[in-house]
């Protein structure tokens, strides 16, 4: 089949470009693995929201519904993408996958487990959180209770009134605590290095805004002024065994390691309810031993150990 444009994914980015060629009146043809539109947002865990403000995450020419929330839910992210795709007609080809891409000649040769497709251009669109990353950790293999990757997590049932390790404190390790928490379990996080805790909205302002307000100042200003600034909205969270990263906060997402973004983790740790641990030492068969000397019993353990792409 000859197209202009190959788009591999219908994810948000797949379907944003979609849109936009469709209006361009661009020939293109969207290829996806899976049998349904936006694969990873339904595969996320149910009490998830968007971290970031509905107006700076729709995608073009359609605005979330004024209807919805700030923080708009995993369900009505998923229903908008849906409607998206129907939207501008998109169609992605479900069930395909992409075996290869090579150029010939002045075109690129995309070979699928469908047959072959040519094209004048191909966007990889398959996002950053393809495939998790399950780290080997000592004598794991002798542990005795459940493991599980954040990606098999969906709700916090299972867990009630059993002792849970989350390993890794991004924005899915802090929420999913939080999620066992508020439901009965008793979790844990373990803290392998520094982390920059933000809250959701500073001072009423969503940090998103407040982010893009301090790009223009100088950097030195902002690391000498975020850290301040957080202490007095989060409080001082090094004596809960949170320690801040020595490189500024805007430095380390300008290398793309994005802050927690706290929907109230941190007033869970201060009230005792998520406990916070060092990097693991190794596992036992009925718990773990940390750097810091301790040792701990856990029926379970979830790796909230990040991802990365897959093409």
């Amino acid at each position: 089949m000859d197209t202009n444009v190959v788009i591999v994914g219908a994810g948000p980015a797949g379907l944003a470009v979609g849109a936009c060629l469709k209006e361009a009146g661009q020939d293109f043809v969207i290829l996806e693995k899976a049998q349904e539109v936006a694969p990873a947002w339904r595969r996320h865990y149910r009490r998830l929201h968007l971290h970031t403000v509905k107006s700076f995450s729709s995608l073009p020419f359609v605005p979330f519904p004024k209807s919805h929330p700030r923080y708009v839910p995993r369900e009505k992210v998923v229903a908008y993408l849906d409607a998206y795709a129907e939207r501008f007609g998109l169609r992605p080809r479900f069930g395909v996958t992409v075996k290869s891409i090579r150029r010939e000649g002045a075109k690129f040769l995309v070979e699928t487990d469908a047959g072959p497709f040519s094209a004048n251009k191909v966007v990889i669109a398959t996002g950053n959180n393809a495939e998790p990353i399950v780290p080997s950790f000592p004598g794991i293999e002798a542990f005795k209770g459940n493991v599980l990757h954040s990606a098999a997590y969906t709700e916090a049932a299972p867990y009630v009134g059993r002792s849970v390790l989350v390993i890794g404190m991004g924005n899915t390790g802090a929420e999913i605590a939080l999620d066992l928490a508020e439901s009965g379990a008793r979790p844990t996080i373990s803290v392998r290095k520094g982390v920059h805790v933000v809250p959701r909205q500073l001072f009423g302002v969503p940090i998103q805004m407040v982010g893009i307000a301090s790009r223009p100042m100088p950097q030195a200003l902002n690391d000498w002024m975020f850290p301040k600034i957080l202490d007095l909205a989060l409080g001082k969270l090094e004596k809960y065994g949170i320690v801040r990263p020595k490189e500024g906060i805007l430095r380390q997402i300008d290398a793309g390691r994005i802050p927690v973004i706290d929907v109230g983790t941190v007033a869970a740790i201060k009230a005792g309810r998520i406990g916070i641990l060092p990097d693991i030492v190794r596992f036992t068969e009925d718990g773990a031993k940390f750097a810091d000397g301790r040792e701990q019993k856990f029926d379970a353990v979830i790796l909230a150990t990040g991802y990365r792409p897959g093409y």
